[in-house]
């Protein structure tokens, strides 16, 4: 008889605490506690630890992924993290509208390197997980290559994958 009791009242409490932890709500706007994965792209965005995972978000949330090639100790790469960080339009896209990827190794997929393994480099995939090989930069040599000056032409490449995306779809 108490065993019984006792095994109804271990569950009982199982049952509650489990049912009275408050979820995680990521606040949409505000201030987020940075994450490591930005690697000073944008602290406060959520960024994807994976391809893999990036590629599962942009589907499941129906998004745009942006992922971005750059190297830790690269000036060019630096250059550009400076200025993509600071630019609060940008942020604020990426945020609202874009699953978010940046990658310090190549991957395997041969479709994130059409014109060759060079950083900064930032592509677009939609979420039929079709790397967008026709949003690029303005360099003929290094399509995908952009520059702090260049801000203004990626958030053009920023709307064109918004806008691809709804009439693709």
């Amino acid at each position: 008889m108490i065993k019984a009791v006792l095994s109804v009242l271990l569950v009982l409490v199982a049952v509650s605490s489990a049912l009275g932890k408050p979820e995680k709500n990521i606040p949409k706007r505000g201030k987020r506690i940075p994450q490591t994965l930005s690697r000073g792209w944008g602290d406060q965005l959520i960024w994807a630890q994976t391809y893999e995972e990036a590629l599962y978000w942009a589907r499941s949330r129906n998004k745009p992924l942006m992922v971005i090639f750059h190297l830790e100790d690269c000036p060019h790469s630096l250059g550009m993290k400076k200025a993509f960080a600071e630019d609060k339009e940008i942020q604020r896209i990426l945020d609202e509208d874009f699953i978010v990827l940046n990658l310090i190794y190549e991957t395997t997929d041969k479709h994130l390197s059409p014109d060759g393994q060079y950083v900064p480099r930032i592509l677009f995939v939609d979420p039929s997980m079709t790397v967008r090989a026709d949003i690029t930069g303005r360099y003929s040599n290094r399509m995908y290559a952009y520059e702090p000056s260049d801000l203004k032409l990626l958030l053009s490449n920023m709307e064109k994958a918004k806008k691809l995306l709804k009439t693709e779809l």
